[in-house]
């Protein structure tokens, strides 16, 4: 998996180091059907979806369906820490394509308003 982190306020490069997820490619329509179904959950106390709200930090779509996901909370004390990664990986299993899911839940680096969408930025007030 690679190391950069990619969040909703920036913009994902269209293809990794081995050409994968390149635009036009099969992953890539897997890729956004994923970030599609990422998009249906949200923080129960955020009126904001997890991926505009800059939670998911990497979403690698590889061979056979299998899809990476690295993602973050808002906080490690954060009321659904305990259920929200689990939700995340469960929609994902649905997507139609998708044969396997790993996630990894991490707080380096820490997530911060700056992670957010210009959309959500705008919805919670912060421009």
């Amino acid at each position: 998996m690679e190391d950069t982190i990619h969040t909703a306020a920036e913009a994902v490069p269209a293809e990794d180091a081995n050409g994968e997820n390149a635009a036009g490619s099969p992953n890539e329509g897997l890729r956004n059907e994923v970030i599609a179904a990422i998009s249906e959950i949200f923080d129960p106390e955020i009126p904001v979806n997890i991926y505009e709200l800059g939670l998911i930090y990497d979403v690698h779509v590889g061979e056979e369906g299998k899809v990476d996901l690295v993602m973050t909370l808002t906080s490690p004390h954060c009321p659904v820490a305990e259920i929200l990664p689990g939700q995340v990986k469960t929609r994902v299993e649905l997507v139609e394509g998708v044969n396997e899911v790993e996630l990894e839940l991490t707080w380096e680096p820490p997530w911060t308003p700056e992670n957010m969408s210009e959309a959500a930025k705008l919805e919670l007030g912060f421009m």
